[in-house]
């Protein structure tokens, strides 16, 4: 930007030679069309001109320009339209055309010109012969003619060949000399009452809030001589009319820059009288502050009090004289119907209202205690949506936000509104957006040069903030609503997809894709195994699979966050931090100023990996059982923040995850410890008897189950001598499951201690009884085996009410191989006798359960007949094959999943080899 000032003389226009007449021009004024030439105006006092580059920080440097120029003529009264009228042709030459801009003021005794050229006039020329339509007043582009129009006495465009020039004049509004402001003429009986004398009592506030000086009018006022109050607090006599549910009082007035506004004083006739206060904040030489409090009778408060600015005349009036709506004329119409577009409008239009640089919108938090960023204009919205500031006064706290307030200098008062520091802004005004008396947001505009507003700026930002406040908080309590919804709908399909399933790794993925990308960017899952184990982590997931490898080195090399028990998200800063680092170090390895890279990793990747992280981390304990078994990470990108809502949300589902993850856990757990009892049912291995093939297959009902009712067992006795069983107890599942354990160990102890057949099922069934109500049915059948010299095998069997065992010869013919007895478990003198049978060379003997015979299809059954079909082809086939022929046979059928325990056990005898 370059700048002119040359004070008095006639301006000479470096577009225009003297006494050139301009190409075209056209004026457009209140009365009737007017062409004017600058030569045939006032007499030009002074001037000053500035070039600006075709960006967009170009606008606001030329309102401050036009502002510091007119301010420094003496012209404060003109200076808002002048500003606004800038700001509108400037913004259509850089913005929208492209182009450099040319500003140019000019000084008279009775006016100001201000003239505004582009390099390349492109733009429609308007013709003023017929009825002009300007469009909407709401349009992004093209409202600076109408504003002309609106707002100027004087304005015209001028064309050239390579410029194109729009001018406005300004006349100065008549005024006594020395006058900041001025009322109209008033009858008497229309002046402001005052009893008498009025009395303003001057009461002087240490930095503790103690009164120091109380002048006569003070004793007159409220009856208190200055001994009696010197050294007390204000607050001992102050009545502030408290807002339920806020913390704002005189304290924190008396702590501001300046402030207006009403309260009481309670008198020393103990009655409380209403004053109009004006305080200002002040230091001495050395230092010290203190507040000046201007006190008045409430209904004497014209003295002290700031006159309002008038609202400024409205082009926008509709013609039937009634006034358009005053959030309209704010806002613009029509609004915006969605919360973020209706935010931006807002803060852009306080912005220009205020001839800013930034502005910034806040909302509560539904307890008042946290105000979060929603849209800001000027500042890095990245970076600062979603923050939060706590509300109370403190260091990085939002101590100002109940109020407005007016800071000149924020380098003199660092940390005063948090949300500006670091971006250069030196001066804000802040006014809150109340709503029958709640908090409910914030509403600040600020400028980068120091002392830019005063109290009549603040009292014009209330009053917008007052018009949209309804409008804001209804379009926010929409969208919370709105979200409410979707929560709920998200809550119960994870709650759903949750519960289907007990497999602890499915559900911690589970619980990670359901966070991705709904509530964050990135997510890892830290499980506890017991109270003193160290949090190990299980899981990470990154919308962005390539960032996966990335994100998991560097979680892995930095210390897992607390495992803190108390509810709700917090920030854990450890994850952005190592990744600042790791892509520092690998940026200046890359220039040759530190190690040499690994060949693993790459400058690229270290960076990404860095933006992924960069944001906000939370960290929520999974707690289940008063015990925190894990914690659920959540991250953003760089620059960015999580809203509250959803950190809600994400708390709500942490404790449902967390719930369904212990689940998980003692299911693998009660899981594991079910399978490794039920496998000690079972026997070990098969043993290896010379002479005798044997084969089992064994098919447990119910999922999850290695052991059901029936059992089999093989196993030697003695030398040359085996024993063999299979067996079903009633019914399936652990119940049965515990008494196949006392029969198959009841079985080896018996046989060992040398009973026969018949002695060991009669023992088996009086322990059996003993059992009492948790005795079952047991149908059992028993052998033991002598494999012979000449090939051949003998067997002495006792079939206890169980399926006869089933004899294949090798002619193919088969028949049952022993007679059928009681079963177990039902009567106490049970007579069994032993049946021996001889297997020849060849011969297979075949013992099954009756899940295999039972086996249904309809009212179909495989039955004996269908055992004994399939058996009779088996002829030839080692004891594996038929065993795997057998339960192929009852696999195909039926196409319903078993319901029934099975077991199969086959032996045959090969015979001798041959020589």
């Amino acid at each position: 930007m370059t700048t002119g000032l040359r004070p008095g003389g006639h301006p000479q226009d470096p577009r225009q030679r003297a006494n050139e007449p301009s190409p075209r021009q056209e004026g457009v004024g209140p009365g009737a069309p007017h062409v004017e030439n600058r030569t045939g105006s006032s007499v030009i006092t002074a001037r000053a001109a500035a070039s600006f580059e075709p960006v967009g920080r170009s606008v606001a440097t030329a309102r401050s320009f036009v502002r510091d120029t007119l301010q420094g003529w003496g012209f404060a009264d003109i200076v808002d339209d002048a500003v606004v009228l800038t700001s509108e042709l400037v913004t259509n030459a850089v913005v929208h055309a492209g182009t450099a801009a040319e500003v140019l003021c000019l000084r008279s005794d009775d006016n100001v010109r201000i003239e505004v050229a582009d390099r390349y006039p492109e733009r429609e020329i308007p013709l003023q012969s017929s009825a002009v339509n300007m469009g909407s007043p709401d349009r992004e582009g093209g409202r600076g003619l109408q504003l002309c129009a609106a707002l100027a006495n004087r304005w015209g465009v001028e064309y050239t060949s390579t410029h194109k020039q729009v001018w406005f004049r300004l006349d100065l509004p008549e005024r006594p000399v020395g006058t900041r402001t001025a009322g109209p003429s008033l009858p008497a009986n229309l002046l402001p009452l005052a009893d008498g004398r009025v009395r303003v009592a001057v009461v002087q506030i240490d930095r503790k809030g103690t009164i120091t000086a109380w002048n006569e009018d003070a004793e007159d006022l409220f009856g208190y001589a200055a001994e009696q109050v010197t050294g007390r607090p204000l607050t001992d006599l102050a009545a502030w009319p408290h807002t339920p549910g806020t913390s704002t009082g005189i304290a924190e007035a008396l702590r501001l820059s300046r402030w207006e506004g009403t309260y009481g004083i309670r008198g020393a006739d103990g009655r409380v009288n209403p004053v109009y206060a004006s305080h200002l904040r002040v230091r001495d030489t050395a230092g010290e502050p203190s507040t000046v409090c201007l006190l008045v009778r409430d209904h004497e408060r014209a003295v002290l009090q700031t006159p309002l600015r008038g609202p400024a005349t409205d082009s926008s009036t509709v013609s039937d004289g009634q006034t358009p709506d005053p959030f309209e004329v704010f806002i613009g119409s029509p609004a915006p119907d969605d919360l973020d577009g209706l935010l931006q409008r807002t803060v852009e239009r306080a912005r220009d209202m205020l001839d800013g640089d930034a502005a910034f919108l806040l909302l509560a938090t539904d307890d008042e205690t946290e105000l979060e960023v929603r849209a800001s204009t000027g500042l890095p919205s990245a970076r600062q949506r979603f923050a939060r500031v706590p509300v109370e006064a403190g260091p990085g706290r939002y101590g100002s936000a109940r109020m407005p307030a007016v800071h000149d200098d924020l380098t003199a008062v660092p940390g005063a509104v948090p949300l500006l520091s670091g971006t250069g802004m030196r001066s804000v005004v802040t006014v809150p957006l109340k709503v029958e008396g709640r908090l409910t947001g914030s509403l600040g505009v600020a400028a980068e040069s120091s002392s830019r507003y005063s109290n009549e700026e603040a009292l014009r930002l209330q009053f917008a903030a007052d018009r949209i406040a309804l409008a804001v908080e209804s379009a926010r309590l929409g969208e919370l609503e709105r979200l409410r919804r979707g929560s709920l709908s998200f809550l119960v399909e994870a709650s759903d997809l949750l519960a289907g399933t007990l497999d602890r790794d499915q559900t911690l993925a589970l619980m990670a894709q359901m966070t991705i990308p709904t509530l964050a960017t990135w997510c890892a899952v830290y499980t506890i195994a017991d109270q003193a184990s160290e949090p190990y982590l299980s899981y990470v997931l990154h919308e962005d699979e390539e960032r996966i490898d990335g994100l998991k080195a560097l979680l892995a090399k930095i210390a897992p966050p607390e495992p803190i028990p108390t509810p709700g998200a917090r920030v854990w800063t450890a994850p952005a931090e190592a990744a600042h680092e790791a892509a520092l170090r690998t940026s200046m390895r890359s220039l040759g100023l530190g190690e040499p890279p690994p060949l693993s990793s790459g400058i690229g990747t270290t960076l990404a990996t860095a933006s992924a992280v960069g944001g906000e981390t939370v960290v929520l304990p999974l707690v289940a059982r008063n015990r925190v078994i894990g914690m659920l990470t959540l991250g953003k990108p760089t620059d960015e923040h999580f809203r509250q809502e959803i950190l809600e949300l994400a708390e709500d589902l942490s404790r449902r995850a967390a719930l369904a993850l212990d689940n998980a856990r003692l299911y693998s757990e009660r899981t594991a410890i079910s399978q490794s009892l039920q496998r000690s049912l079972l026997p070990p291995e098969l043993p290896r008897i010379d002479g005798v093939e044997v084969e089992v297959i064994y098919r447990a009902a119910g999922e999850g189950n290695e052991v059901g009712g029936d059992f089999y067992d093989v196993f030697p006795i003695r030398d040359g001598a085996y024993g063999f069983a299979i067996g079903d107890v009633c019914g399936t599942g652990p119940e049965a499951a515990a008494v196949t354990g006392l029969a198959r160990h009841a079985l080896r102890l018996l046989a060992r201690e040398g009973f026969g057949g018949p002695a060991v099922l009669e023992r088996l069934n009086s322990a059996i009884l003993d059992e009492g109500a948790r005795s079952r049915f047991l149908t059992l059948l028993y052998g033991e085996l002598w494999p012979q010299e000449d090939g051949s095998a003998v067997l002495k069997v006792v079939c206890a009410g169980h399926p006869l065992p089933l004899r294949l010869r090798q002619d193919g013919t088969v028949a049952p191989a022993a007679e059928p007895q009681p079963l177990l478990g039902v009567m106490e003198d049970l007579e069994l006798y032993e049946q021996t049978v001889t297997l020849d060379p060849g011969d297979v003997l075949l013992c099954v359960t009756d899940g295999v015979t039972e086996r249904r299809e309809g009212t179909r059954m495989l039955g004996d007949d269908g055992l004994t079909e399939v058996l009779t082809t088996c002829t030839g086939l080692t004891a594996g094959a038929v065993a795997a022929r057998i339960m192929r046979a009852v696999e195909r059928f039926a196409s319903d999943a078993p319901s029934d325990d099975m077991a199969i056990l086959a032996m045959r005898v090969p015979g001798l080899p041959k020589d």
